[in-house]
């Protein structure tokens, strides 16, 4: 699975954010046929954004789409999601989760199943790393 499209756009996005000096967190939404729809990254630091998360990054980049795109689709994202990116992949009904790692922060991930959505965990050890290492780096702006 982590040589899978998708996880390796979420992983360079994650990558890309820890390089601007932002919480190193990517996602990518994909849709059934396997194409990406939209990657991002957390911008929280970037933009002095309150709401700027990777997988709400992704949505974004994707731009508005017809209903019909998001049927099927999976969000990879390298940490497990908070509320607010639950909440989204819940209106956006995606139906597929796959998480990097949920050992820094685990989201709303009972809430997606409790919905229906499959849900997978890499426990990938370099989306720990990014994320051990910014929290080492810059405790206040974890």
């Amino acid at each position: 699975m982590t040589s899978d499209i998708g996880f390796q756009a979420a992983l360079e996005e994650a990558r890309k954010g820890a390089a601007e000096g932002g919480v190193p967190i990517g996602a990518a939404l994909v849709s059934a046929d396997g194409r990406i729809l939209g990657r991002g990254h957390n911008m929280r630091i970037q933009k002095g954004s309150a709401i700027i998360h990777a997988e709400i990054s992704a949505l974004d980049n994707a731009g508005r789409l017809p209903a019909s795109e998001y049927k099927g689709a999976t969000m990879y994202t390298t940490l497990s999601p908070c509320d607010m990116c639950t909440g989204a992949c819940l209106l956006y009904k995606v139906m597929r989760v796959v998480i990097g790692e949920n050992k820094t922060f685990v989201g709303g991930e009972e809430y997606l199943k409790s919905r229906g959505v499959e849900l997978e965990v890499l426990d990938n050890t370099e989306c720990k790393e990014l994320m051990a290492k910014f929290i080492r780096e810059k405790p206040s702006e974890w």
